[in-house]
């Protein structure tokens, strides 16, 4: 933090003293003609940018106040292109490229980034950032397993960092309004949250060998990280990582699960804790419940059986109950209520619940006000381990009974082994 500031008044100083020095000054160095000074821009750099990344930094490059300046990416072809679209953007050639994390976290002019690899690095680069004093946004799932969700909630706190996950539909207006309706009870006592998921299965058996690559083309063990070693196959760094133990999170349960079971905590006013009790019924439909006595319902997005969703209101959809009425929500822009007159503020929405522009600008004005983000890490941390413990309840085809206090299973030994895991080292916490 010392470092930091001080670059920030050097240039905040700088800044003031060029107001009298010759005109041949840009006026975009003082803050001219719709930019902003240097003084007051937030520096970016960006870890492990895939076709997600790609979209979340678009939602950056819309923002005045942000520069992007660095891609680290163990993935040559994708670094490259993320240069090739950070120069094209700003019309120079300034975006630096580095094959490890360490060359962005290790820069005292960076002062956030933007992570987007796959599950397995989430948390673990995460918790790299927020000791070299960087703000994160952060993809979800932004955890491996209920450890990596204390561990990482423990390191923001600890060093003090702005941390926000990527599930932004808690910036959509729509879903802002459902979830609203039930904190402000307009729609009565809570009865029920239900989110929309997709339908949970085993992984996948690992892909065949494949001969490893150049390094300096994809360094597969840098790709792999925390995650246990495996033979390289080209599809995985093409994408095909989704599914396979040790890549990806929780039989597919927190893939939605951790953007519709983070906004049904929402409206359930429960960030700071979760359900206790846990009982799948089916692959497709997992039952809840918190000490309120408030009712969690995970069933497929797809409308598919009982409890159809309304056609139309697009994927990720919420439904909030309340003993007066229902609000139900999704990505197309769509929101329904069974008592239409309390969606007569509704603002008018052109902003998509995959569009991550107004999370990113939520994340850079808590850079600068230190407050807490929409979907700050205590939050993942309560959401999150409530995806992993519905999992968990569908894994071991049995109820199982959750302490949000302590973080663990009650006297269930076997639903406890599965709270953790061994990152495979040198890339341990």
């Amino acid at each position: 933090m010392k470092t930091k500031n001080s670059r920030r008044t050097f240039l905040k100083t700088a800044a003031a003293a060029s107001i009298g020095m010759p005109a041949i000054i840009p006026a975009s160095a003082l803050g001219k003609n719709g930019k902003v000074a240097p003084s007051n821009r937030i520096v970016l750099g960006g870890i492990g940018l895939g076709p997600r990344g790609r979209k979340v930094l678009d939602g950056f490059f819309a923002q005045n106040d942000c520069q992007f300046v660095a891609i680290a990416d163990p993935q040559k072809e994708r670094r490259d292109l993320i240069k090739e679209k950070t120069d094209q953007h700003y019309g120079n050639t300034d975006c630096v490229v580095y094959d490890d994390m360490s060359g962005v976290l290790e820069r005292d002019d960076i002062d956030a980034v933007l992570i987007t690899t796959g599950d397995r690095w989430h948390a673990t680069a995460s918790i790299y950032a927020a000791r070299a004093g960087k703000d994160i946004y952060c993809e979800k799932p932004c955890a491996m397993n209920i450890q990596e969700c204390r561990e990482l909630d423990d390191a923001i706190r600890k060093h003090e960092r702005v941390f926000q996950a990527g599930t932004q539909r808690r910036s959509v207006p729509n879903f802002q309004v459902a979830a609203d309706l039930a904190l402000k009870g307009k729609l009565g006592q809570m009865q029920e949250v239900h989110a929309g998921i997709l339908q949970l299965q085993e992984y996948l058996e690992p892909l065949p060998a494949q001969p490893e690559p150049d390094p300096a083309i994809i360094d597969w063990d840098k790709w792999l990280g925390p995650a246990p070693e495996i033979p390289f196959n080209q599809e995985y760094c093409n994408g095909r990582w989704r599914n396979h133990e040790g890549l990806y999170s929780a039989w597919r349960l927190p893939e939605w699960g951790s953007h519709t079971i983070d906004l049904c905590q929402w409206a359930a006013d429960a960030d700071g804790t979760t359900p206790i009790e846990f009982e799948a019924e089916s692959d497709s439909r997992i039952h809840a419940t918190y000490a309120n006595g408030i009712k969690l319902v995970m069933r497929l997005s797809s409308g598919k059986g009982e409890g159809e969703w309304i056609k139309g209101l697009g994927t990720c959809p919420v439904r909030f109950v309340g003993d007066e009425a229902w609000v139900e929500a999704g990505d197309h822009l769509g929101i329904e209520s069974s008592r239409p007159g309390l969606l007569k503020d509704m603002p008018a929405n052109e902003i998509r619940g995959t569009d991550p522009v107004l999370h990113v600008r939520n994340f850079l004005d808590c850079v600068k006000t230190r407050k807490d983000p929409v979907c700050n890490s205590t939050a993942v941390r309560y959401g999150h381990m409530a995806c992993f413990a519905a999992a968990i309840s569908w894994k071991l085809g049995r109820k199982v009974t959750f302490d949000p206090k302590t973080e663990r299973f009650i006297n269930d030994d076997e639903a406890n082994r599965l709270r953790t895991y061994q990152r495979r080292a040198p890339y341990t916490i």
